[in-house]
């Protein structure tokens, strides 16, 4: 029981997060939701007790006092909505009941910062229970019978999550066991209210996407791709934040798989011989989509870009038809990798058999990353790895970023992709059990390709799936849309 908690009368209808103009409105009561599955995940254990996180800090650019821009801590985020750094939340699991505690801040931040709200102010704009300061946590918590911190490390990056601390939790009967197992487990499988805001991002997301195709002449440079992309998504779509570090590769740069980081700062100029390839996504209330498209700088596809990039959408319509509730994911990948030799042998690049082919893992050579990774707060969002699961073994496989068997409401991107990638055809080269089902002639002519990808965000649902991302796919719908044709097509 929470000691002290003044209960705050509030429109529990009115409490959402806004951007104005046409931009989504997210109800509060989607954060309560969130709350009301960890309650119900966190019923096994007894005594019930409270569940406590902290929320993301403001943080400094190095040693100066230039503060970086804040976007709160993912669990926080999921469970709270609270766009502010340095707040704590608890959730009552008896009850539900949500106290969230405000830093008390020192009156001068009104000059600097804007006005300070009060507590029940706070309580009306996240739709919480009560709102009380951080120097009331040891009071309010002193009553409850555990304390359930979070505790845990992401299996996907292998990073921790942060426990909660402040001065006085040393004196409370704290617990770092179940919390964390059951926020990736809620997280997993997405609400009705999160699927409206992801279908809301993915949306914005692809409009920018097809802008940024109408607008890409030879002549320009990446990195004004990456301009073009992040206006739209912010003058349409309130999308202040990108989900990720943007990818916008050009010619030979796409086969460089995370180009657009500080050692390669989309700075190329465009060809108009080039294939380009976007990798974007925007990011509202925290939640991202995360999508890639690619298209000839010209507008028009030449034979060589026509033929990789067939590869990669029949690879994508492949495991679009399959995904259903049931199947494991790294079937998919399996699937992926199957067509896109499957192409790349009747176009004369490879020989030799599937079965060859297969056994000598020759898949990975040309798309050595993972098919897609479940999505919604994080990019690589969490739950990949459950119940046990780890990654996988073997070239290109290992690097899927989840190990699971589809259920119903997961959100997952599917994004095959084929390169020519020369450290990885150099050592294929030399491998006895690679190099003979080469055409090495053939490859010689896609030497400075790069590569092709293409990423859409599904839903799972009961009898398949749901595709979020709205983007021309053939060659044919690209082509169009570049020529200024409507999308969607009429």
């Amino acid at each position: 029981m929470l000691a002290g908690r003044p209960l705050v009368s509030r429109d529990a209808t009115g409490a959402v997060f806004f951007r104005g103009g046409k931009t989504l409105r997210v109800p509060m009561s989607m954060y309560a939701e969130h709350r009301a599955k960890l309650v119900a995940a966190l019923a096994p254990f007894t005594p019930c007790g409270v569940a406590l996180l902290q929320g993301g800090e403001a943080v400094s650019r190095h040693d100066t006092d230039h503060e970086e821009l804040f976007r709160q801590e993912s669990f926080f985020a999921y469970l709270f909505g609270v766009q502010e750094p340095g707040f704590f939340g608890a959730v009552e699991l008896a009850t539900g009941a949500a106290t969230l505690f405000a830093p008390r801040l020192p009156e001068e931040y009104a000059v600097w910062m804007g006005r300070i709200p009060t507590p029940a102010e706070l309580a009306l704009k996240y739709g919480v229970e009560s709102v009380l300061y951080v120097d009331e946590l040891p009071a309010a918590l002193g009553t409850a019978p555990v304390v359930h911190l979070l505790s845990g490390a992401n299996s996907d990056s292998g990073a921790s999550a942060k426990p909660a601390s402040f001065a006085g939790l040393e004196g409370l009967p704290c617990e770092l066991g179940v919390l964390h197992a059951a926020l990736v487990a809620c997280r997993s499988v997405k609400t009705a209210g999160e699927l409206r805001l992801l279908r809301y991002v993915c949306a914005l997301s692809s409009e920018a996407h097809i802008s940024v195709m109408r607008q890409a002449r030879p002549g320009m440079l990446e990195y004004q791709l990456e301009s073009l992309f992040q206006h739209h998504c912010y003058m349409w779509g309130g999308a202040r934040h990108v989900g990720y570090t943007s990818i916008c590769a050009c010619g030979p740069n796409a086969a460089t798989l995370h180009y657009g980081h500080a050692g390669a700062p989309n700075d190329r100029e465009l060809l108009a011989s080039d294939i380009a390839l976007l990798d974007m996504g925007a990011e509202y209330c925290c939640y991202g989509a995360d999508i890639t498209r690619s298209f000839p700088v010209s507008g028009t596809f030449s034979p060589d870009q026509a033929l990789i990039y067939n590869a990669v959408l029949a690879a994508q319509d492949a495991v679009f038809a399959a995904i259903q509730p049931g199947v494991e994911w790294a079937d998919m990948h399996r699937l992926a990798e199957k067509v896109i030799l499957a192409a790349l042998t009747a176009a004369g690049l490879l020989q030799g058999s599937a079965e060859a082919q297969a056994a000598a893992q020759l898949g990975a050579v040309f798309m050595p990353h993972g098919l897609g990774h479940m999505l919604g707060i994080d990019t690589h969002d969490v739950g990949g790895f459950i119940n046990g699961r780890a990654r996988l073994e073997g070239p290109g496989i290992s690097k899927l970023r989840m190990n699971r068997v589809l259920e119903p409401g997961m959100v997952v991107t599917v994004e095959p992709g084929c390169y020519f990638i020369k450290p990885l055809l150099d050592a294929a080269k030399v491998n006895p059990a690679q190099a003979g089902l080469l055409c090495l002639d053939v490859l010689a002519r896609f030497e400075d390709f790069g590569g092709v990808r293409l990423e859409d965000d599904v839903v799972v649902t009961a009898t398949g799936m749901e595709n979020l991302t709205n983007c021309p796919r053939t060659t044919a719908e690209v082509e169009a849309v570049m020529a200024g044709g409507a999308w969607p097509a009429p």
